[in-house]
C-alpha cells in the first residue's frame, strides 16, 4: 500500500464514520467499519513514510564525451541530510 492506497482509505473511513446515519445495522456498524479502516489507512501512511525516507538513494550521472560516446556513473551520496 503506498500513500494514495491510505489516503483513500482514511477519506473512505472517515466518509463511513462520520457521513454515514444509520439506525438499524444488526451484526455489522458501518461506524465501527469506518473507524476501522480509518487505523488501517493510518498504519499504511506511516509505514509508506517510513519506508520512502529509509530507501536508498542514488545518483545517476550520464556523461557525454567529446567523441560522441556516452557514459552513466551510479554514485550513492556521502552527505547523509541529501
Amino acid at each position: 500500500m503506498r500513500i494514495g492506497g491510505s489516503l483513500l482509505l482514511i477519506a473512505l473511513g472517515a466518509v463511513l464514520t462520520f457521513a454515514v446515519d444509520v439506525n438499524h445495522s444488526h451484526g455489522f456498524n458501518v461506524n465501527t467499519a469506518g473507524v476501522i479502516l480509518m487505523i488501517v489507512g493510518g498504519i499504511g501512511l506511516i509505514v509508506s513514510l517510513i519506508w520512502m525516507s529509509t530507501r536508498r538513494r542514488t545518483d545517476v550521472v550520464h556523461r557525454q564525451d567529446p567523441v560522441g560516446g556516452s557514459r552513466t556513473t551510479y554514485s550513492t551520496p556521502v552527505d547523509p541530510s541529501y
